[in-house]
């Protein structure tokens, strides 16, 4: 086979052949992109402007929130130009620029939820403790230790995958996914990815497992709550996040966790749909419908200032700037 080292291009696996099909498609993933973009602005906007979401929880669902809205635009707009022009190319720094952006914003992503658990912890087991261990300092160093554990992942990958030698361009998938991009490979320096791969999931199931235990902790302290309604209001700051962590797990194991040999192309499309969009999509709406805060900023920002404004929950009170 040709040694494609030197390619300029890469050709993505596309949706369909036919022409009506893909301006369809389109019109849906723009659809789709639009509601994911205002939804993950709104929450930035929402906790920006107003002072009451100025503590550490809305903070870091803050930096969630970009991280949703770069982890969408990796792949939806390109797939879009893709839909539009009848086109399955990609260029290849447009390939590398997909696998940086993908495992920078991933990995922020699941490490930014880590540090979310650790907040409900020290709020819900500690109270007492909480301004001391979550104050401005403290909230900046994690945020920005989760924004490096995305870059050193991106890099790590980035560089791990493109160190090969490619003897096609053809990738199947319609972006650029690196196991799909490892079978083009050549040449023995694949293996140096998938060491990287392993180090990475080492990390996040450290991460997973750190969360579990901190639920665990979270939930026998609710349970010897001597007041209900703290509880309740305990709960309803835990649930939002629970189930987006939920949601980022389980699309990641449908992705990536069946046997390749039995699934088709257009379930492995289907199966990366999933997990691309459905998390940057829905995070916004689980955060907005469960969080009485959230909701009342999202009304004034939005006009409705005749709706009541609900008193932030005084369980984690801490201000941040």
């Amino acid at each position: 086979m040709a040694n494609l080292t030197s390619t300029s291009e890469f050709l993505l696996l596309g949706f369909s052949g036919v022409r009506e099909l893909q301006i369809l498609h389109f019109f849906v993933f723009l659809a789709v992109y639009m509601v994911a973009v205002t939804g993950n602005l709104l929450i930035i906007m929402a906790v920006v402007l107003d002072h009451h979401l100025h503590m550490p929880m809305y903070f870091f669902l803050m930096n969630l929130a970009f991280m949703d809205l770069g982890s969408i635009s990796v792949m939806l707009p390109k797939a879009m130009a893709n839909f539009l022009m009848n086109s399955r190319s990609i260029s290849y720094a447009g390939c590398v620029a997909q696998v940086f952006c993908f495992f920078l914003f991933g990995g922020s992503d699941f490490a930014i939820l880590t540090v979310m658990a650790h907040d409900r912890h020290i709020a819900i087991c500690h109270p007492l403790q909480y301004e001391a261990i979550m104050n401005n300092g403290a909230c900046i160093q994690m945020a920005i230790s989760a924004w490096f554990t995305g870059t050193l992942s991106a890099i790590l990958h980035t560089s791990g995958t493109f160190a090969i030698t490619f003897c096609s361009n053809k990738i199947n998938q319609f972006f650029c996914k690196v196991p799909q991009i490892l079978k083009l490979s050549c040449s023995d320096l694949y293996r140096i990815e998938i060491g990287i791969s392993l180090f990475t999931c080492s990390l996040i199931g450290g991460c997973f497992i750190y969360i579990i235990i901190t639920y665990v902790k979270i939930f026998a302290t609710l349970l010897r709550m001597p007041s209900e309604q703290g509880c309740k209001k305990a709960l309803s700051t835990c649930l939002p996040h629970l189930t987006v962590v939920s949601l980022l797990v389980f699309t990641g194991l449908f992705a990536y966790l069946r046997p390749p040999a039995n699934t088709s192309s257009d379930l492995d499309i289907l199966f990366a749909v999933i997990y691309a969009i459905l998390p940057p999509l829905l995070n916004p709406f689980i955060y907005s419908m469960r969080n009485k805060d959230i909701k009342t900023a999202l009304l004034k920002l939005t006009g409705f200032r005749r709706f009541p404004q609900t008193s932030s929950s005084k369980i984690h009170l801490v201000k941040l700037g």
